[in-house]
């Protein structure tokens, strides 16, 4: 999600690739002037939807042409309630894992229950670009939230953490297409030097949540269990969600039945289209990457469940495996694949690409530090569940709001570089940094405290300003593809370092248990690792448990120098961006904010 605009003067980057893998024309520089770019926008006024754009971007131009202020208004309305449901059920589902994981004495696996899901759920919003840029917004909003309420259906009725990861998997692909495609919504209908505040407006109902989330989780549990937890929102999210696809359908026919919509017959049958679709979305691809990084990074979580460890054939295999899948799909874009699934030519942009690097290093970085957070602070620092709930969603409050503070200083000045270079980035170090320190049984939560809302505003910063540089790198045809892209790099990068924390995690917690506990009590060691409820059930100020703290402090201070570390590289992506202004630049079609 977010805009564009180039500065006038400055050179506009390589023309991205279009949906079909190859690139668009360029100039003789192989780069397009941003007054040429203005130039073909002006033009291009006077028609009602763009010609040569994708069907998908010319449906939501034509809708955006026959509706009323108020329906574009009641459209944001109905956002913001889905971000809010959902945002209240993401923050329930995180606090249920670890007990999920716990009921089924597998708690050292709360991190690798979000591998898959990160990858899939990012790997996929390639095609859904595609999906919604030839068939329609609506249309894989729908399939989202299907995709959603599947998943949460699943994790109702799971019968082990292998179950309930593989609903994790629907869910994360449901919850992030859903949230993409309600993004590109805004995208679509936004100007960009509004659009970085409209996407913290959708974002915001995450600073009224997680005043919920954690009553919610304790009610659960307390009462029916996270069963019906999972099942109520498996009804309440199609009925908050299908409003907006029904809107959204009406008006698009209202766009049709007034003549807006340019007619399309691609003369292909139902076996040809499958056959045209399977290769313009690279499903071959998709299958290559997705098996090769779940193979390759999986075993970092699973070894210490095999006899063996890491000379089980197992893990060695998976490996192995992993690795030369990886390397296959690297051979298959580059010399086989008729359409290639990665946009290589809008990578070679150096401002998306420094935008990409920037969205995985902070997710990367993230994952590591807050994977067994609200366990640490549960244990460590003996809080509740709603109380731990509070002080892991501070980052969620405080970037949420400072997002919109963001947001309404780039509509003011059009930039978004030196906020991230010389605020965004700084802080974010910092507040990291200190937890290396801070993150300890013996210290003041209010240490912990600071270093979340440090963070928080940091990423309130830069996660507006990275999705700002990556639109602003092409023109509405490919937004859809660029934040996908970004999406991509996230959720890759918050799947490897979902794996480094359980990596971390089983490498270095039961040996400091079998460090720090009581003689009497290392034959527990194991129940212990891997069972939260075991681990409070020791009381406060008994050996054990000052045992327990001390081990979760050693480890969680090699996770965030792991993350510290890590956060150089953000330096070097937002170096990368040009010093884009997007105040001026008009970028979508009809009636918009």
């Amino acid at each position: 999600m977010r805009a564009l605009k180039a500065l006038a003067g400055l050179p506009r980057p390589v023309a991205p690739a279009d949906l079909t893998g190859q690139a668009m024309p360029e100039s003789k520089e192989g780069q397009m002037d941003s007054n040429e770019h203005s130039a073909a926008d002006s033009d291009s006024d006077e028609e009602t939807v763009h010609k040569d754009a994708q069907v998908g971007v010319q449906k939501i131009e034509a809708t955006a042409q026959v509706w009323t202020k108020s329906t574009l208004i009641t459209v944001y309305i109905m956002i913001w309630f889905i971000y809010f449901i959902n945002a209240m059920e993401q923050g329930m589902t995180g606090n249920l894992t670890p007990y999920v994981t716990s009921s089924f004495q597998l708690h050292s696996l709360t991190a690798a229950t979000s591998i898959m899901s990160s990858i899939i759920g990012g790997l996929f919003k390639l095609p859904l670009a595609k999906i919604i840029d030839v068939w329609g917004r609506p249309q894989g909003f729908l399939a989202m939230t299907a995709c959603l309420t599947l998943g949460l259906v699943m994790m109702a009725a799971c019968n082990g953490v292998q179950t309930y990861a593989a609903a994790q998997v629907l869910y994360w692909l449901g919850y992030n297409g859903q949230g993409y495609v309600m993004g590109i919504v805004v995208a679509d209908t936004s100007s960009l030097r509004n659009r970085g505040f409209m996407f913290a407006f959708i974002s915001s109902p995450y600073i009224a949540t997680v005043w919920i989330t954690g009553p919610l989780a304790t009610a659960f549990l307390n009462g029916p269990g996270f069963r019906w937890a999972f099942g109520a929102f498996a009804v309440i999210t199609p009925v908050i969600s299908l409003p907006l696809y029904v809107l959204l359908q009406w008006n698009y026919r209202k766009a049709v039945k007034a003549g807006l919509m340019p007619q399309h017959d691609s003369g292909r049958t139902v076996l040809q289209s499958i056959k045209y679709y399977a290769i313009e979305y690279d499903v071959f691809g998709l299958l290559l990457i997705c098996g090769g990084l779940a193979l390759f990074l999986l075993p970092f979580s699973l070894y210490s469940y095999q006899a063996k460890g890491w000379q089980s054939p197992m893990i060695i295999c998976m490996i192995v495996f992993g690795a030369l899948l990886l390397i296959a799909f690297g051979l298959w874009e580059a010399y086989l694949a008729p359409v290639t699934f990665m946009p290589w030519a809008l990578l070679r942009d150096r401002t998306v690409l420094g935008a990409n690097i920037l969205a995985a290093v902070l997710f990367f970085e993230f994952y590591i530090w807050n994977s067994y957070f609200t366990s640490f602070l549960q244990v460590a620092m003996g809080l509740s569940i709603t109380q731990s709930s509070y002080i892991a969603n501070i980052y969620s409050i405080g970037s949420c709001f400072w997002a919109l503070v963001c947001g309404a200083l780039i509509r003011w000045h059009g930039k978004f570089k030196a906020q991230s270079l010389y605020f965004g980035v700084p802080i974010t170090i910092l507040g990291v940094g200190l937890m290396i320190h801070f993150r300890q049984p013996d210290q003041n939560i209010g240490f912990i405290i600071m270093c979340q809302i440090l963070i928080a505003f940091g990423g309130g910063t830069l996660v507006i300003c990275e999705q700002l540089a990556a639109m602003a790198a092409t023109s509405h045809q490919y937004v859809a593809v660029v934040l996908a892209v970004e999406g991509m790099f996230s959720s890759v990068g918050g799947a490897i370092g979902s794996t480094v924390a359980a990596a971390i995690w089983t490498g270095t917690f039961l040996p400091n248990l079998y460090k720090y506990l009581p003689a009497d009590e290392q034959v527990n060691a194991s129940t212990i690792y891997g069972d939260l409820v075991t681990q409070l059930s020791y009381a406060k100020g008994t050996a054990a448990r000052a045992g327990i703290d001390r081990a979760y402090g050693e480890t969680q201070k090699i996770m965030c120098v792991a993350a510290t570390t890590a956060l150089v590289l953000a330096i070097a992506g937002v170096m990368m961006w040009r010093d884009i202004n997007v105040k001026h630049n008009k970028q979508v079609k009809g009636l918009v904010f």
